[in-house]
């Protein structure tokens, strides 16, 4: 997927909160350990340090959801990490997007943190985001 084609499926996905740019995806793929896994209708980018992973963003178009689409490409790009030597990922979902939660626990993802205040939405409070992990 292209940077831009990248932008318009996550401002699709991430309605309530601020969307990426096509700016900030060609930034970030251009940077060393990031990984991307994609299809037409989901992404994930992902960036290894050492052995350490860190999930930027997962998104599925509002109509492809609920169909294993996110569970594959998760797994797809954290194959991708333990090949470049990754041991542990993490990454921060919205307290409030229990099926985000689902997806990651059932992955095998665990909460370690939770960060106040993290994501501020575009009508309201601002949400706390749960730091989940998982060990390889």
């Amino acid at each position: 997927m292209t940077p831009h084609a990248l932008a318009q499926l996550h401002a699709a996905a991430f309605t309530q909160t601020r969307a990426w740019s096509e700016a900030e995806f060609t930034t970030l793929l251009q940077q060393p350990g990031a990984i991307l896994s994609a299809q037409e209708f989901c992404f994930a980018l992902l960036r290894v340090t050492l052995d350490e992973a860190e999930v930027l963003t997962i998104a599925t178009a509002p109509d492809q959801r609920r169909k294993g689409h996110a569970a594959r490409i998760l797994s797809q790009v954290e194959a991708s990490a333990q090949k470049s030597g990754a041991t542990t990922v993490f990454l921060e979902v919205a307290e409030d997007n229990h099926a985000a939660i689902s997806l990651y626990t059932k992955a095998g993802y665990a909460q370690v943190g939770r960060r106040p205040n993290y994501y501020t939405p575009k009508d309201g409070a601002p949400i706390a985001a749960l730091v989940l992990q998982k060990q390889f």
